[in-house]
């Protein structure tokens, strides 16, 4: 006995057990991202443009939405749409579906908060001017706030998704295949559970540093533009 508890080996890693096992999550995994962003944006938009509307009737409910869901842990949102959903509609939807609409439905709350800030941050002139010209609120909206609104907001969206990738791991609460479920599976079959969590780990910063690396040259950009 040489009194080394684990030694590292790396060597059962290869193309065979990334296409068997990693890449299925791996790919879940960005899908979810991808909808997520893009169906919290638009819902959170939508948010957003509520709780700055001045009508009591729109403020009330959106802010209510975003507070509570910004106030609770994701893994425990996930549980509950996976397992109220299938309640409401009278059978079940599947962890992937119910992962999906979980996450549009949690990161909305972020997202709104992030477009709130951007509409603000455009100079109240602009508005103003707008308003001169005889433009509508909705027609404001699209053709001179948002517009500023979504290219300022641009790096913080990215920093939001890299996070949200991050947090795709949590559905492995409800069974979903994801890119940590998949090495999971992995290290299960070759018996190597250590190294291939390890493995997850790296696969999953490499991933965010390099996009954090793309959100600090949009940032330099949107600067430049200012």
């Amino acid at each position: 006995m040489d009194g080394t508890l684990f030694s590292l080996d790396l060597s059962f890693y290869n193309w065979e057990l990334f296409t068997n096992y990693i890449l299925k999550g791996l790919l879940f995994s960005l899908q979810l991202t991808l909808f997520a962003t893009v169906g919290g944006i638009i819902f959170g938009t939508f948010l957003a443009l509520m709780r700055l509307s001045g009508r009591s009737v729109l403020v009330y409910p959106a802010t209510f939405y975003v507070n509570t869901m910004r106030s609770i842990p994701l893994v425990m949102v996930i549980l509950w749409f996976f397992l109220l959903i299938p309640l409401l509609i009278g059978r079940p939807i599947g962890a992937d579906l119910s992962a999906t609409i979980t996450f549009i439905a949690f990161e909305a709350a972020f997202f709104s908060e992030i477009v709130r800030a951007g509409i603000q941050s455009v100079p109240k002139g602009q508005t103003y001017a707008a308003q001169a010209m005889g433009m509508s609120y909705s027609q404001n909206m699209r053709f001179i706030v948002l517009p500023q609104a979504f290219r300022n907001m641009i790096p913080v969206f990215m920093t939001q998704t890299i996070i949200l990738f991050q947090d795709t791991s949590l559905v492995y609460a409800i069974g979903a295949y994801d890119l940590l479920k998949g090495f999971e599976i992995a290290g299960k079959n070759y018996g190597r559970p250590i190294e291939t969590y390890i493995l997850a780990a790296v696969t999953y910063f490499l991933i965010c540093f390099s996009l954090s690396k793309l959100v600090r040259r949009m940032q330099a950009k949107v600067a430049i533009i200012r």
